[in-house]
Parts: structure tokens; sequence; C-alpha cells
């Protein structure tokens, strides 16, 4: 992700812009006395870091990565489940 940092006095003046560069997928960081004090980032990339922290956050789903990432996962194509097997494993899924 490209990043551009800018004083509170330029992001004041150059808020319209910045907010372009932020929804383009920029991260634009906003410093005070040369220390970064925030970030302006778009909308999608904050709702797929929260997704991202709501998932790693489930123990389930930890569980399932690791299993992942250790080869012991299987798939399988859904047309290898008879219909009976698809209905009882989907009436145990929340809905979405």
């Amino acid at each position: 992700m490209a990043r551009s940092t800018y004083s509170v006095t330029q992001a004041q003046s150059q808020l319209p812009q910045l907010l372009r560069q932020a929804e383009r997928g920029m991260l634009v960081g906003i410093t005070r006395r040369q220390q970064t004090v925030a970030y302006l980032l778009s909308r999608d990339h904050l709702e797929a870091m929260v997704e991202t922290m709501e998932i790693l956050a489930n123990p389930d789903a930890r569980k399932a990565i690791a299993y992942h990432r250790a080869g012991r996962t299987k798939f399988v194509p859904l047309s290898a489940l008879d219909a009976d097997e698809w209905r009882s494993w989907y009436a145990g899924q929340d809905a979405p």
C-alpha cells in the first residue's frame, strides 16, 4: 500500500485531494510536530480490516486457518455431496 504524509496544516488545506488519495487505496498519514498522529484510509480498507479482525477473533476460524495451513483440510466439489448430505450440512449453518 502506498503511503504519503502531510502536516496538519497541509492536510487542512488539501483535504479533498487527500480523501481522493485514500479512496484510491493510499494510506495518508497526518503529522503534528513530525510525529504521525492519525491516518486517513478508505472505507473499504477499514471495513476489510475490521472484518479480518472479527474473523481472527473467532476461535473456530483460527482453528480452521491452522488446519488449512497444516494441510489438514480437504476440499470436495459440492457435486460430490448428495442432496441429503448437503441439506444436512447447510441446515447446521448460521444464516448469512
